[in-house]
């Protein structure tokens, strides 16, 4: 089989795997085409050089690396907006807009003032557990009480809460 057969008999078998891998990487149809004709170009200059055994993964292997290359190059070539460029933005704590961690703080300071409005021992056991996120058991160890006293003081803390905001809304 000469190698222009062979290649053909590539392209018959492995081109839609290949146009997949494609599509899956660049989500773009038209690039996805561009990169499998690519991808069978490649392959056909490296035909000398292959055994012949595992041609699925060999071809897939071309794909991965024709489409990392690819995304690199857009990567360098595009030029963000200001809009997409702070949507892009990472989030080391938990990957929400500027916005949202806006929102998200103002909210978590609004508890914080809330629960500071009560009196000892459920002002510190409401912090605690609604701003800190310690469980009844942390709470315990670190005031060194009863786990069940802690629980009741914050079902009393809460109880309180409830009454303080129905009175805001009100």
């Amino acid at each position: 089989m000469s190698q222009e057969e062979y290649l053909e008999y590539l392209i018959d078998q492995y081109q839609n795997l290949i146009y997949s891998i494609c599509l899956k990487s660049v989500g773009n149809p038209f690039d996805a085409e561009d990169l499998t004709q690519e991808v069978f170009l490649s392959a056909y200059k490296s035909l000398a050089h292959f055994d012949g055994l595992y041609e699925k993964a060999w071809l897939s292997k071309i794909a991965v690396r024709k489409c990392l290359d690819f995304l690199k190059a857009a990567g360098r070539r595009s030029i963000p907006t200001e809009d997409i460029y702070f949507s892009q933005l990472p989030d080391l704590e938990n990957h929400s807009s500027p916005e949202e961690q806006y929102l998200q703080s103002d909210s978590e300071q609004q508890v914080f003032r809330i629960c500071s409005g009560l009196k000892s021992p459920y002002k510190e056991i409401a912090i605690a557990h609604f701003c800190k996120q310690m469980s009844v058991t942390e709470i315990s160890q670190k005031e060194g009480k009863n786990p069940k006293t802690i629980q009741t003081q914050l079902y009393r803390a809460k109880n309180m809460l409830k009454k303080m905001l129905a009175e805001r809304s009100d």
